[in-house]
Parts: C-alpha cells; structure tokens; sequence
C-alpha cells in the first residue's frame, strides 16, 4: 500500500465513498461535511479538553518528594522515565507510521491533534521533572539504563517496526489495534502508582497533571477503538479467525509485559498493591479493550481496585475513563480538594 497523495485534486471520491484506509480522498478537511461524525465529536471534546502543564501547581510537590519512601522515590522516578518514552514514540508514530495511510482527513484532523497532545504531555513530564529532580538526567535516561524498563520499551518499539516496512491492509489494521494496546494498557500501571500517591495525600500535583493526561488518553483510545469499529464495517473481509487471534496474541503478551512492569515498579511496597492485584487489574482493562472492538473477553474478571476509577475523574466531567465514555468538558479551575 502507497501512502496517501496529500494533493490530490483530480479525486472524484463521494462522501460516502470515504475509507479510513485505502481511499482517493482530495485531501481537504472540511468540517462541514465528514463521514465520520465521531471525528468531528472527538474533534470537539479534545478541543475542550486543551490544557497547560504549567498550569498545574508543583510547589507542594517539590516539597512532598524530599519526604517519599525510598521505594515510593523508585517509583516515581521509573514511572515518569517509562511515560516519557512513551509519549515521545507516540508523537513521532502518529504522524510517521499511522497518519501517512489514512485517507479521511477528518481522522488526519484527529491524529494531528493527538500528536500534539502527545507532545504536550511530553512538556508536563518536563515540568515534573524539574520540580523534583536535581538530576533531570538521571530520569530522562532511566529508559535507557534500567533493564526492565528498556526490555518493556524495546518490544513496544519493536512492535511498531514490525508493522511497518512493506505495508499492506492487515498490517495497517494490526497497527490500529497496536495504538489501542498502547493507549489502552501500557499507561495504566503508571498511571493507578502516581493516583496511589495522590490518595496518601502525597504528590497532589502530580497526580492533578496525570488525570489531565489520561483524560487526553481516553480520547487518543476512542479515536482508535472508533477506527477499528469503521474498518471492520468497511473490511470485514480483513476480520479473519487469524487476525483475532494475532491481535489477541498481542493482547496477552501486553498484558504480561505491564503486569509485570507494575509489579517491578511497586515491589509490594506501596499500599494498596499486590503483584496480583496489579495483574487483575490490567487484565480487567484488556478485557474493556477487546469487548469494545467486538472481541470477547480474555480473562473475566472484575476492577480489582475501582477507587482508581476516583481518582482519574473530575467533578463536573460525567466520565468514567475506563469505560471510555466522554462528554465535552472545559478544564475551569484545578482543585485539589478531589483529593
């Protein structure tokens, strides 16, 4: 498969005509006319949802970090080293490896937005960092020195060089469900530690900038589990037995890897975690994942630790985040007293 021509004005593509991959489209995003009105609302809602790191007040987490547990410091530090790469890979991946063969300019909208919110939350981790490390260093080249983490990080990225090279549709829709994993599941461990903080009333600046971060996430996995969704109407013919089982394939083994990554960061250390708590609680998520592309559960099991679900919303956002339902929200004032 070619990537997309970006000028293309002798396209006689219709509307309806319209594919999220592999279509003639001219191009031109028109927001009064979309195939995809899920776009233009996802559109809508991260438009709502802009926000500023530096908005976030980090004084009293510069303060609570000099105090932390030395596990909770090992934590923290492994934590944010884990969510840099990641947003760093997806910022790049977005525009590099998806963007290039979806031809429905609303969804091009879509991604062009979610790459820069990738890089916005590349900006928060800079001022957490900054606010708790004489040594920024240290932490920014934590992904390269810890080997837990570099085995986690260098799967993922060998994943989506996997996908990429030759391109063909299975692969393109192999990578859909990649960005979903991603999205979906390797943030999450990371995420639940910094809310365990959070809840022992510790570090409420960061964790007021990861519930912005992960409400940005919730749409980043919408828009791909939306894509899936289209696809499947659209291709049906690329939703074999082989393709489920592959995407199940990947599914179990991100499950193992954050599993596991949850536990080496939590170390039975850190209140309200257990290795199998941790395992129960990714499997729960996977199983979200797949039920909302039209697979069946992997593993049926129940949210091992629902307070989280608390801790990741905000009081006048009707959202529960992993069950990905958004409503528009206007970010107002930051109050801690969620907390």
């Amino acid at each position: 498969m070619e990537r997309k021509t970006i000028y293309n004005p002798d396209s006689k593509e219709s509307l309806n005509d319209r594919r999220i991959f592999g279509g003639n489209s001219d191009g031109m995003i028109n927001f009064t006319k979309m195939k995809y009105q899920w776009a233009l609302n996802l559109w809508d809602t991260m438009e709502a949802n802009t926000w500023f790191p530096r908005e976030v007040q980090m004084t009293g987490d510069a303060k609570d970090y000099k105090y932390l547990t030395e596990p909770e410091k090992r934590m923290y530090d492994l934590v944010l080293s884990q969510l840099i790469f990641m947003d760093s890979l997806q910022t790049n991946n977005l525009m590099d490896n998806i963007n290039p063969y979806i031809t429905a300019p609303e969804i091009n909208a879509c991604l062009s937005r979610q790459s820069y919110e990738e890089a916005n939350h590349s900006k928060s981790y800079a001022v957490m960092v900054e606010s708790i490390s004489d040594n920024s260093d240290q932490i920014y080249d934590m992904w390269k020195t810890d080997l837990k983490l570099k085995e986690k990080n260098n799967y993922i990225a060998t994943v989506y060089k996997n996908l990429s090279g030759h391109v063909t549709d299975e692969k393109i829709v192999l990578a859909l469900f990649a960005n979903q994993i991603l999205e979906g599941l390797y943030f999450y461990a990371g995420f639940a530690a910094m809310y365990a903080l959070g809840k022992s009333g510790k570090m409420l600046g960061s964790s007021q900038m990861i519930r912005f971060i992960q409400r940005d996430e919730v749409t980043h996995l919408l828009l791909f589990q939306n894509m899936i969704n289209s696809v499947r109407k659209e291709r049906p013919d690329l939703f074999t037995v082989d393709l489920e089982e592959k995407v199940r394939v990947m599914f179990r083994k991100a499950v193992e890897l954050e599993s596991s990554w949850g536990s080496y960061i939590t170390q039975g250390q850190i209140l309200g975690f257990t290795d199998g708590i941790i395992k129960q609680y990714i499997q729960y998520l996977a199983d979200k994942r797949l039920d909302a592309v039209g697979y069946k559960p992997e593993y049926n099991v129940k949210h091992p630790i629902p307070w989280v679900d608390g801790y990741a919303s905000f009081n006048d956002q009707r959202t529960n985040f992993f069950e990905g339902n958004v409503v528009n929200y206007s970010k107002g004032s930051i109050d801690f007293d969620d907390f």
